[in-house]
C-alpha cells in the first residue's frame, strides 16, 4: 500500500486530506509540523510527502531543502495559495515534484499523486548535452548547462511554462525538450504561431468548430486543444494572441474544458501549455494589449533563452550540427569548415540567431564544391562592412507597400518576424498586410 506524509496545521483541512486518501486505497499519517516531520521521516519509509508551504514551525520549502539533501529520491508535492505561486516555483526548483493549489481539487490530486509515485520508479530520459531526441544541439558552456537544468527541472512537472527569447533562437525546440522529457512525451506536441491567428478565427482554429457555425464551416472540425488533448500546445509568440481569444484561453486553462464554436456544451482537455515570446508582455499589460490574469497563469515558470551572440564558445557546434543536417538535406559530402569560417562565424553578431546560422550553413554547403567550407562560401559575412549590419528598407508607403514587403521576406529566408524588424512595424501588422496584398509563402 502507498504511504503518504501530510504536514498540514490546519486540522480540519488536514482531516479531510487523511480521510479521502484513506477511502481511496492509501495509507495517511497527518502531521502538523516540519520538526514533527523530520522525526517521522527518520524512522519509516514513505513512498510521498504532501505539505502545506505554511507551517507553524517553519515551511514547506524548508521541509522540501531538509527532504532532497537526505532522501534524493522522496517526492514531494507542496499545497499552496494562489498568491504564493512564486513561492511554488522556488519549491520546484529546489526539486519538488510538483504543486497544488489550494482548494484542492481532488481529481488533480489524485493524477498528481499516481504521476508522482510513477515517476519515482520509471526511469526519466535524460537530455545530453549536446544533443536533444530531436536532434537539436543543446550546447555545452555555462549558459547552456544552466538552461538544459531549467528544462530538466520543469519537464516532469503539470507547470505552465513561458520562454523568453530572441527569434530565431529556438524556442520551439525548447518547448519540444520539455515535452519530450515529460510525462506527456507519448501523446501530441502541437505548435501553434498566434502571430498567424486572426481575432474571427483564431477560437476555431484553437477550441474547434461544428458544422455550419459559420459560412466556411462545411465540417465538424476538432481545434488544437482537442487535436492535442493528453500533449502539449506550444503557443508562440503569445503576445500577438487576439485580446478577445486570451479570455477564452483563460477559461480553457482554468476550467480544462474548451467549447467548439456553434457548441451547446463543452469538452473536457488535458493539455500542458508552454508559450513563446520576445515581447515585453509586461509592457503589453500596461498597454492594455495583454491580460494579466493570463499571464500570471502562463507564467508559473519561465525560462530564458540566450541569444546567440552571448554564447559564442557554441557557435562551432551548432554549426558542425547544421552542417551534418546539410549534407543530408543536399546530398553533400562536406567533411568540416575551416577555422578561416569558424573566426568570421564568430566575429558576427547573427541577430537572426540559430535560424539566421542554419541558413548561412545550408548557403554555404550549397555552393562548396570542395571537402571543406571556407570564407569563400560566405560572401555576405566575409566583408568587413557586413559583419555587424542590420538591414533596412525605405519606410512603408501605399504605393510600394506590396513590393518593399516582399523585398523585405526576401531578406529574411521568410523569417515574418526579421521581416517585421527590417520594416519597422509589428508582426501583427506584417500579418495584415501580407494578407491585404495576397503575399504567401
Amino acid at each position: 500500500m502507498c504511504k503518504i506524509l501530510i504536514v498540514e496545521d490546519d486540522a480540519a483541512f488536514g482531516a479531510m486530506l487523511k480521510n479521502w486518501f484513506d477511502k481511496n486505497g492509501f495509507e495517511a499519517l497527518l502531521l502538523s509540523g516540519v520538526e514533527q516531520a523530520k522525526k517521522e521521516l527518520h524512522k519509516n519509509d514513505f513512498n510521498l510527502v504532501l505539505s502545506d508551504l505554511r507551517l507553524p514551525d517553519g515551511d514547506g520549502i524548508m521541509l522540501l531543502a531538509w527532504i532532497k539533501e537526505r532522501m534524493t529520491a522522496l517526492p514531494v508535492i507542496i499545497m499552496t495559495g494562489y498568491a504564493e505561486i512564486q513561492s511554488a516555483v522556488s519549491a520546484i526548483k529546489l526539486g519538488a515534484f510538483d504543486f497544488l493549489e489550494k482548494p484542492v481539487n481532488p481529481s488533480i490530486l489524485k493524477q498528481k499523486i499516481e504521476q508522482a509515485i510513477q515517476a519515482k520508479h520509471a526511469p526519466v530520459p535524460i537530455l545530453k548535452e549536446k544533443e536533444s531526441r530531436y536532434g537539436m544541439v543543446v550546447g555545452k558552456n555555462y549558459v547552456a548547462k544552466k538552461l538544459l537544468e531549467m528544462v530538466q527541472m520543469v519537464a516532469p512537472t503539470r507547470m505552465s511554462v513561458l520562454i523568453f527569447g530572441e527569434s530565431g533562437i529556438g524556442k520551439e525546440y525548447v518547448a519540444h525538450q520539455i515535452h519530450e522529457l515529460s510525462d506527456r512525451r507519448g501523446a501530441p506536441f502541437i505548435a501553434v504561431d498566434c502571430g498567424g491567428l486572426s481575432r474571427d478565427l483564431a477560437p476555431s482554429e484553437l477550441f474547434g468548430h461544428l458544422k455550419g457555425s459559420f459560412t466556411s464551416a462545411i465540417a465538424d472540425t476538432k481545434g488544437v486543444f482537442e487535436q492535442a488533448n493528453g500533449g502539449t500546445i506550444f503557443l508562440d509568440e503569445v503576445g500577438n494572441l487576439p485580446y478577445e481569444v486570451q479570455m477564452q484561453l483563460l477559461r480553457a486553462l482554468q476550467e480544462k474544458k474548451v467549447r467548439p464554436v456553434g457548441a451547446a456544451s463543452d469538452i473536457s482537455v488535458d493539455v500542458r501549455i508552454i508559450v513563446a515570446t520576445n515581447d515585453d508582455l509586461e509592457q503589453a499589460i500596461a498597454d492594455g494589449r495583454f491580460r494579466e490574469d493570463l499571464y500570471y497563469r502562463l507564467n508559473e515558470f519561465s525560462i530564458t533563452v540566450p541569444p546567440l551572440r552571448e554564447r559564442k564558445d557554441d557557435i562551432p557546434l551548432f554549426a558542425e550540427h547544421f552542417l551534418r543536417e546539410a549534407n543530408a538535406e543536399l546530398g553533400k559530402i562536406i567533411q568540416g569548415i575551416s577555422k578561416e569560417t569558424l573566426q568570421i562565424l564568430d566575429d558576427y553578431m547573427w541577430n537572426g540567431n540559430l535560424r539566421e546560422l542554419r541558413n548561412v550553413i545550408r548557403r554555404a554547403a550549397l555552393f562548396t564544391t570542395g571537402t571543406m567550407i571556407t570564407p569563400d562560401n560566405l560572401p555576405l559575412l566575409s566583408a568587413p562592412s557586413l559583419k555587424n549590419r542590420i538591414e533596412t528598407v525605405k519606410p512603408l508607403r501605399p504605393e510600394n507597400e506590396r513590393e518593399l514587403i516582399e523585398t523585405a521576406l526576401r531578406r529574411a529566408n521568410g523569417n515574418k518576424t526579421e521581416a517585421a524588424r527590417i520594416l519597422q512595424i509589428d508582426r501583427k501588422t506584417l500579418y495584415n498586410k501580407m494578407h491585404q496584398y495576397g503575399i504567401e509563402l
